[in-house]
């Protein structure tokens, strides 16, 4: 029996609920003992059979006698670039809600000059309330060498995968006199298990005629743990303060947000859409054949859980905005993002301004056994394709800006500064006047190769979150 007949025998025979089970799935009825990794892969091949997007790719008899993550692996199609694995549920879990063991800042790579072979990485922001909030560390200061090594193409990767323990950096900064990067000296950085909050600046810009909401959010979440609803709470207080104001437009910074979860996607996109209430469509889900058939039988979910709504919000600032927003992006601008760019057009015209986001218009849901001493792996394995309201979804190759700009230069303003890159691009667009002063002819430009972003799993994701899902993934299998 082939993939696709296999999968429509299991279709065929669901009856209400025929569903595996992830958090309390019995990974084996089978008489003879299986071997650790076997457990482990037979509890992935009939979730992944199940849920992923393109079970149909599966390939027939796969070796289960390979470790996890190589058998996870091997059961991805060539289409999929998402989908990932890891041995600890638990630390997947929270890397989604922005929790990871670090030091607490970003960066982008960039080679240093076509004529060596040596790597920097440009600090692109420092978070609130972390070790390195702390230190003597600002954006724009360029990071040369890791723990007393310099960055080279050939080890950058290599010293960068320390950098989730305790290390030291050297790095320079640039002196606006000098015009000069001019060398700091060595930096000792701790790191903790920290909760970055994505809600990380907003303010309001006045000039003549205008007042522009500014607010640079870095990922979405709901709150610091997968129950609290704090930073939801923080975003309706930012649009509140926008309503407040009167702003006239809204310059929405998401060019360090590659993702997360699409419940806090549809809250942003309730604060800003024009005309939106719960009533209209935000997005709409298409999953495989196996799966749909299960929503849409089962009493509890049915089809209209395949369609997301906007909601009601007494913060919303889309009747002050003129049905346009300015969205900021770049290379790793991703997925939660892009979903709600999408979800936005049909209802506001979107400007973009900066670089070509990266084109993810699937999602994932977390896979894991609660309470199994014999498999602690959780996977997020791509289960669903995303469409607007106009059942639009052509953006696996990104969205293109109306302004193209990669921000690519080594001289840069604070975030928040009218003179900085992109947004003074930005306010140019809106005023009609302005756009970056006094940095003409002496900037330097690099070629990006990376950034922090590429290091960290929980990145680039839709996680599909809501009530209805986790209902979903909590049902008891009967077979």
């Amino acid at each position: 029996m082939n993939r696709a007949e296999k999968l429509k025998g299991l279709r065929n025979s669901l009856s209400g609920w025929m569903l595996i089970v992830v958090f309390l799935f019995s990974a084996c009825n089978s008489d003879e003992p299986l071997s650790k990794n076997e457990y482990v892969n037979k509890w992935i091949l009939e979730n992944m059979e199940f849920y992923y997007l393109w079970n149909t790719d599966i390939p027939n008899a796969p070796n289960q006698s390979q470790e996890p993550d190589a058998f996870f692996e091997s059961l991805l199609s060539n289409e999929d670039r998402f989908s990932w694995i890891q041995d600890n549920y638990e630390e997947l879990l929270n890397s989604l809600q922005g929790i990871n063991k670090e030091a607490g800042y970003e960066f982008k790579l960039y080679r240093e000059s076509t004529s060596n072979e040596n790597v920097i990485a440009q600090v692109m922001y420092i978070k609130a309330g972390s070790p390195a909030s702390s230190k003597d560390l600002l954006r724009g200061d360029v990071i040369t060498h890791i723990s007393g090594e310099l960055m080279t193409l050939s080890n950058y990767q290599s010293l960068l995968g320390q950098i989730s323990e305790n290390h030291n950096i050297r790095y320079n900064r640039h002196n606006s006199s000098t015009l000069t990067f001019e060398d700091k000296g060595t930096l000792s950085l701790t790191t903790v298990e920290f909760a970055e909050n994505p809600n990380y600046f907003h303010t309001v810009l006045e000039y003549p005629n205008k007042k522009i909401g500014y607010y640079i959010y870095n990922f979405f979440a709901t709150g610091s743990t997968q129950s609290s609803e704090q930073y939801l709470t923080e975003m309706d207080q930012v649009f509140s303060e926008f309503q407040s104001a009167g702003i006239t437009d809204l310059i929405l910074d998401l060019r360090y947000n590659s993702g997360g979860a699409e419940s806090a996607t549809i809250r942003l996109a309730s604060l800003v859409g024009s005309g939106v209430d719960n009533t209209k469509v935000f997005t709409r889900r298409e999953y495989n054949s196996v799966l749909e058939d299960a929503i849409v039988n089962d009493p509890e979910l049915g089809s209209e859980s395949l369609v997301k709504k906007f909601e009601n919000k007494t913060q919303n600032i889309g009747g002050l905005i003129s049905g346009k927003v300015y969205v900021l992006t770049s290379t790793i601008t991703a997925s939660a993002s892009e979903l709600l760019i999408n979800g936005l057009q049909p209802f506001m015209e979107v400007f973009i301004i900066g670089d070509t986001t990266v084109g993810k218009n699937v999602g994932s849901i977390s896979l894991y056994a609660e309470n199994d001493p014999k498999n602690t792996w959780g996977m997020q394995p791509i289960v669903v394709k995303s469409y607007n309201s106009l059942n639009e979804s052509d953006y696996s190759s990104g969205f293109v800006p109306d302004i193209a700009d990669s921000d690519n230069d080594l001289v840069i303003f604070p975030l928040g500064d009218p003179e900085e890159k992109l947004l003074s691009l930005a306010i140019a667009e809106i005023t009609g006047a302005g756009g970056r002063k006094g940095l003409a002819g002496r900037n330097v430009h690099a070629e990006a190769i990376g950034s922090s972003a590429d290091l960290k799993r929980g990145n680039f994701n839709l996680l599909i979150d809501d009530d209805q899902i986790k209902t979903l993934i909590r049902k008891k299998a009967v077979e």
